[in-house]
């Protein structure tokens, strides 16, 4: 596997397939970042603008569903990260 951009931009949502996708190989420390700012607590808004380059302000209802489905997949990844292991050998 070749090493994932530090800081790409991100689509409205983040995929919803049972297995990891190219989209989730390029988007892997974005999810960690994710999950970082999930573990202490910090604001959905402030993690949208600087994480997922998305103004919530501008656009709240965008930024909140890019928020809760690429954090969702993060989790779904920490779920399923022996399957991602094995793909990625």
């Amino acid at each position: 596997m070749q090493k994932p951009p530090l800081d790409p931009d991100v689509a409205d949502t983040a995929p919803t397939d049972p297995f990891l996708t190219p989209y989730d190989q390029e988007h892997v420390v974005t999810y960690l970042r994710l999950l970082d700012a999930d573990t202490d607590g910090a604001d959905w808004r402030e993690v949208a603008r600087i994480v997922l380059h998305l103004d919530p302000e501008r656009e709240p209802a965008r930024a909140r569903r890019a928020f809760d489905t690429h954090l969702g997949r993060a989790k779904w990844m920490t779920r399923n990260y022996r399957l991602w292991l094995r793909e990625t050998e």
